[in-house]
């Protein structure tokens, strides 16, 4: 599992998550892996999951997004995916989940520190 953290430092002074860049699928066997690395983070700290290297996702990988999302609501931090790839887009609308998940993607442009602004 290869996940990209952006730097943190310029992230957390202006009070906005700390986007992580997720380049792997989201599959049934890689999501213990990608709970295991997000997990403690989202029970600290908002966390924005770039998502435009996901080209798989399946049951496993929605449920792991959800189980982030609901371990951010009960550690009173923030959880969103910004920039989701095509596919990852769609599973998540076909699910109904897009609206709940899916982060205003201005929020890359805000972020200084993103190599995506």
């Amino acid at each position: 599992m290869t996940v990209s953290f952006f730097p943190e430092s310029s992230l957390s002074e202006t009070n906005l998550p700390s986007v992580i860049a997720v380049e792997e699928e989201l599959v049934r066997g890689s999501e213990r892996a990608f709970l295991a690395a997000l997990l403690p983070r989202i029970r600290k700290e908002s966390l924005a999951l770039d998502l435009s290297g996901v080209e798989r996702i399946d049951a496993a990988g929605i449920a792991a997004l959800i189980e982030l999302y609901c371990a951010a609501g009960k550690a009173g931090t923030d959880f969103s995916v910004v920039t989701p790839s095509a596919h990852v887009r769609e599973m998540l609308r076909l699910v109904g989940l897009e609206p709940i998940l899916v982060a205003d993607e201005g929020i890359l442009a805000r972020c200084v520190a993103c190599p995506a602004a």
